[in-house]
């Protein structure tokens, strides 16, 4: 007798029943051999650990993301390299008393944006593309027309329990002035101005009339996309948080008296840095399956926050611990007021900024250079012997070379 049609029917699902058993096995087991190639352990309650939390533990943990990172780029590293390579500097070209930092602001679609995507591959941790609102820069040394560094600005984590305590803001505050803070999610100098402090003087770039008035032209007129209310959004403050662990760029970051950065305490070591973009993708396609709400719904954006919790629900549906995000890995969270009294802007709302003591960007960098840059320069001299093919050699990913290590460090603590 030839199978009914109902048969053919309830065969095919039991079918694709195993298939997406067997597809979630198989999930299961990558995340597990991910985690442990990576450095994690299981705690006997389920949560991950690592041993050590030194910078170059915080380095390896991040290995794997860089090198999937550098291969997504391998055709346009071959493509483009060679090209922009004349843009980085040697360290004979570098004259630390007459450094000039010029702030090139970026737009899409350009040869400077590819050169900000170039630069940025070199950091040790990789590089976001930013969420939501985005400020970019390609900081030039006006003195030898070679890049001297990178800024990128853009939309803040919404819960951020040190930022939230030090403003004084509760739920319905946070939401409805979190549009006058952004946050540096790139951040340093590159060689040879890192090894001159020049990290130092590119944080406190973003401290700058320039910043300020771009983000005025730029977001001023924000509206909210949840509320769809208009914003009267202007740049308060800026947080940022060191890559790996305590900061020695951004601490006692203070000219002429005035504070640049500060210290505000230390995340909780919750995050998502440490399930690569392929494990997300495929995380977001078991989600697809199995017709989970979370896979495609980010109507109101795709920040760090949906991103989050759609890897929770994906591994709660794999049955993981919610812990399972909980890496452990605390970072130091600095603020950067750019008015002086932005704190009480920020929890009340009422009032004009206090701005008198913010500088361009050529007031900045006078102090810097006489606050740290000569100092140090006169102090090591190794810069000089900074030739910037070793840039190249970095993007090869060897990571064994000694100028390499040099440029891993690129801006970044």
């Amino acid at each position: 007798m030839s199978p009914s049609i109902c048969d053919l029917s309830e065969n095919r699902v039991k079918r694709q029943i195993i298939s997406v058993s067997s597809r979630k096995a198989n999930l299961k087991r990558r995340i597990r051999c991910h985690l442990r190639d990576i450095g994690f352990q299981r705690t006997t309650e389920g949560a991950l650990a690592i041993k050590g939390t030194g910078k170059d533990v915080i380095r390896a943990l991040h290995e794997s993301q860089r090198r999937d990172l550098l291969e997504k780029n391998r055709e346009f590293i071959g493509r483009r390299a060679l090209v922009l390579i004349k843009h980085f500097a040697t360290g004979q070209e570098v004259q630390p008393h007459r450094i000039l930092p010029v702030l090139d602001r970026i737009r899409s679609g350009t040869w400077q944006s590819e050169l900000f995507r170039l630069a940025s591959l070199t950091w040790s941790v990789p590089v976001s593309n930013g969420f939501g609102r985005r400020l970019r820069y390609l900081v030039w040394d006006g003195n030898n027309h070679k890049l001297l560094g990178l800024i990128a600005i853009g939309d803040p984590v919404f819960n951020l329990s040190v930022r939230d305590a030090l403003v004084g803001w509760n739920v319905h505050d946070r939401g409805a002035r979190l549009v006058n803070v952004m946050d540096a999610y790139v951040l340093g100098a590159l060689p040879p101005y890192n090894t001159l402090l020049g990290g130092k003087l590119i944080a406190c770039l973003v401290r700058t009339r320039e910043v300020y008035e771009d983000f005025a032209r730029a977001y001023g007129g924000t509206t909210g996309i949840i509320s769809q209310q208009q914003k009267d959004a202007r740049l308060l403050a800026v947080t940022t948080s060191s890559s790996l662990g305590r900061s020695s760029v951004y601490n006692r970051l203070k000219l002429n008296g005035v504070q640049y950065f500060k210290s505000i305490g230390y995340t909780a070591g919750w995050g998502h840095f440490h399930i690569p973009d392929r494990l997300f993708t495929d995380l977001r396609n078991y989600l697809r399956e199995i017709e989970h709400p979370y896979a495609d719904l980010h109507r109101f954006g795709s920040g760090p926050n949906w991103r989050l919790r759609t890897m929770r629900a994906a591994l709660n549906e794999l049955g993981f611990k919610g812990d399972l995000l909980r890496h452990g890995i605390q970072r130091e969270v600095f603020l950067c007021l750019l008015a002086s009294n932005a704190k009480d802007l920020l929890r009340t709302g009422q009032g004009q900024p206090d701005l008198t003591s913010l500088l361009d960007a050529g007031g900045v960098s006078q102090l810097a250079l006489d606050r740290w840059i000569i100092p140090r320069s006169q102090r090591r001299t190794e810069y000089r012997s900074w030739r910037r093919e070793n840039l190249l050699e970095l993007l090869r990913n060897r990571s064994h070379d000694v100028p390499a290590r040099l440029a891993m460090s690129s801006g970044q603590s």
